[in-house]
């Protein structure tokens, strides 16, 4: 048997869960299974491998992404560039002991789905958020020369970051990717976006919003109304899981 998983605190519904269970299925890998181990506090990371020691390979999910790197014997140059896991190889040494090493797939994931929505006039960014999700993004952002701005509802601004009330017509007028790193729209509060003047986009601009369910969010119903390209998260968590098998049978 092999088990693969996912750590986080209360998981519910798990993207990764049911991608692996369906591609094990399909491809009929009836050894392997993939399951979701909630813990309440990452001090607790280490009993997974002594209750089960058959661990091929783990997804690390909020708000554990920074938390499990002081657990981990080796983090990948981007990863650690990044700041944040969310796969963990498992290497079994001749010894028997465990190698861990940290990666971070969604910098794969993010790059390949937003990369064919880019062109020529797409040279700035905006941010939606400021939180875990917005590190991959950036670090991408920098990457492909794009510069960018975050907007923030924070007590205190850092490097690069706004007010929500800064956003008009003039930023959005150089700004035409607009990133939504913000859980805002997610099922079931589907009425809800973020806060911005919606009506100065225009078909030049590209939204990009993490949420995957619903299929369209708000944020992107009201890009398309302006003629802006628009995609959701779910090719890009995709693409990340297919990455992490990719690294955990390397």
């Amino acid at each position: 048997m092999k088990t693969y998983g996912l750590i986080g605190h209360r998981l519910g519904y798990s993207f990764s869960k049911g991608f692996f269970t369906e591609k094990f299925e399909k491809e009929g890998l009836k050894e392997h299974e993939y399951v979701n181990f909630e813990l309440d506090s990452i001090d607790e990371f280490p009993e997974i491998f002594e209750k089960n020691d058959h661990i091929a390979g783990l997804n690390c999910t909020i708000p554990y992404k920074q938390q499990i790197m002081p657990f981990l014997d080796e983090i990948d140059d981007e990863a650690a560039k990044v700041g944040a896991i969310n796969t963990i190889k498992i290497i079994r040494q001749a010894d028997g002991k465990l190698k861990l090493k940290g990666f971070n797939t969604d910098i794969y994931g993010f790059e390949n789905s937003l990369k064919p929505m880019l062109g020529d006039k797409q040279k700035k960014a905006l941010i939606l958020g400021t939180g875990g999700a917005s590190k991959a993004i950036k670090y991408i952002l920098e990457k492909l020369g794009i510069a960018y701005v975050s907007a923030s509802i924070e007590a205190e601004l850092f490097d690069n970051e706004i007010r929500y009330e800064q956003i008009d017509s003039e930023l959005l007028k150089d700004h035409l990717v607009i990133i939504n790193a913000t859980p805002l729209g997610t099922f079931p509060k589907v009425d809800t976006c973020a806060n911005i003047p919606y009506e100065h986009l225009t078909a030049d601009h590209v939204l990009f919003d993490l949420v995957y369910n619903p299929e369209e969010t708000l944020f992107m119903k009201k890009g398309k109304e302006q003629g802006a390209a628009v995609k959701n998260g779910l090719e890009m968590l995709h693409l990340q899981a297919l990455k992490a098998w990719e690294i955990w049978n390397s």
